[in-house]
């Protein structure tokens, strides 16, 4: 349970700000670092191998910020002394507080921190996974690190929010194809929010619900045998809060940080403020909205403007196409089975570091990196264009001649070119480890960041 009368471990030795933990994260991370920087908030961006080597215990942050990702390969970068440490930073009193990947990084299973008992759900359907956009939720009453704005439901369990009514009243929070909790009945787990019904901006992978005539899924259960209506996530928990020794996690499978998301950018401040007892103060509480394509150069550099001029036909190419559309001004949305996900990480990234100003170390590591990045850009370009143009000619075709275009044969094309499906590879992965440390290096320098102390 909350303990509001519990002393604030670590208070003389802590220091004002909050870490964001980089690695494995690319555009939730950047959404964090964005939200950060919007909201006023002191932070450092930190990586696994610093946490390894004792930066929390050396100079512990009020409060640790995990964004989303893959919690697998989260925990690959922390290593068994960055997973110890962590774990020994909760324990001495601080605070864990991850968002989707972040949060199943906090449970226990493989993979995890072992901060909450609960453990991740597995999905009876992998079309579950598929659900983005923002979705009501029932929340816990009288709670502290619930805001008073959003008193007037109860998600004291999930039985009971499955209940609660959705209306203008209950908080619309935003979840981006999220994990599932496994709750259980030991532990001291609290459930601050749980998912009601969806919101006027839900998908299910590339079909928008709103568009949908009633009775649409009835239908298609009855005909097709298939289940996409988003019944089961009612009444599921969004949002845990526990005690792990003497300090805390939180573990949100919505992104409170989604830009331009009110509710839930108030929330992120109220947690902010009252897991780091009042010593972390916001200076705003709504995120903006983040148009990647409309953000200014900083960073006039011909390679990286190409890089980004290369980025933008891609994504040109999937829109004109019907592979990719417009989600929202920060996400490209995309056909099932198209790796979209992986193509906004690249598109936020380029996006970011032309708009950065550059830093000593990031224009140092630009320089060593650049030949290679734009050799491997301009073969990347060619393939996906490639790819996208099969995958769209063979959408062409399915009806009169399904078998001209080899699913095998795009499969192929996919593989070499970002790695095997539930994992990552091929030029994407070079591209992508590249244009993480780049931004890293600029971000880390930038005005609002406490790196530098």
């Amino acid at each position: 349970m909350w303990r509001a009368d519990a002393p604030p471990s670590m208070s003389d030795r802590t220091m004002s700000t909050l870490h964001i933990l980089w690695d494995e994260s690319h555009i939730w991370g950047l959404l964090v670092w964005r939200a950060a920087e919007a909201l006023g908030l002191p932070y450092r961006l930190v990586k696994g191998e610093e946490i390894a080597h004792g930066l929390l215990s050396c100079n512990p942050p009020a409060l640790l910020v995990v964004p989303g990702g893959t919690a697998r390969l989260k925990a690959e970068a922390l290593g068994h002394a960055g997973i110890a440490a962590i774990r020994d930073y909760v324990a001495s009193g601080g605070h864990y507080l991850g968002f989707c990947g972040g949060a199943g990084l906090g449970l226990s299973g493989q993979h995890g921190l072992g901060l909450c008992p609960w453990s991740r759900a597995s999905f009876s359907d992998r079309m579950q996974h598929f659900v983005s956009g923002h979705i009501h939720a029932a929340t816990r009453t009288g709670h502290p690190l619930v805001p008073d704005a959003f008193d007037r439901t109860v998600a004291a369990s999930p039985a009971s929010a499955a209940t609660a009514p959705a209306s203008d009243d209950t908080p619309l929070l935003p979840i981006w194809w999220p994990g599932r909790f496994a709750p259980e009945k030991d532990g001291e787990v609290e459930i601050l929010a749980s998912y009601t019904v969806p919101g006027p901006d839900f998908w299910v992978a590339d079909l928008p619900l709103d568009t949908l005539p009633p009775g649409t899924f009835a239908e298609w259960e009855a005909l097709y045998g298939i289940h996409l209506r988003p019944t089961f996530l009612e009444g599921q928990p969004c949002i845990l809060h526990g005690h792990h020794g003497k300090g805390t996690y939180t573990l949100s499978y919505s992104h409170l940080e989604t830009p331009g998301s009110p509710a839930a950018n108030g929330w992120l401040t109220h947690l902010v403020e009252h897991l780091s007892s009042g010593r972390i103060r916001a200076a705003a509480h709504e995120v903006p909205a983040w148009d990647l394509d409309a953000l200014p150069v900083q960073w006039d550099d011909p390679a990286l403007l190409r890089a980004r001029a290369l980025f933008d036909d891609i994504v040109t190419i999937g829109i004109n196409h019907c592979l990719f559309f417009r989600r929202n001004a920060w996400l490209i949305g995309w056909r099932a089975g198209i790796p979209g996900a992986n193509l906004n990480n690249l598109h936020a990234g380029i996006c970011t570091a032309v708009s950065m100003k550059p830093s000593q170390a990031a224009t140092a590591y630009w320089a060593a990196q650049r030949e290679t990045f734009m050799r491997d850009l301009t073969l990347f370009h060619q393939g996906v264009t490639g790819y996208l143009l099969a995958e769209r000619l063979a959408m062409t075709l399915s009806k009169t001649f399904p078998e001209t275009v080899s699913r095998q044969s795009l499969k192929e094309q996919r593989t070499a070119l970002f790695g095997p499906p539930m994992a990552s590879g091929g030029l994407y992965l070079r591209l992508l480890d590249t244009l993480d440390t780049l931004v890293f290096l600029g971000l880390s320098q930038q005005e609002g960041s406490t790196a530098r102390q």
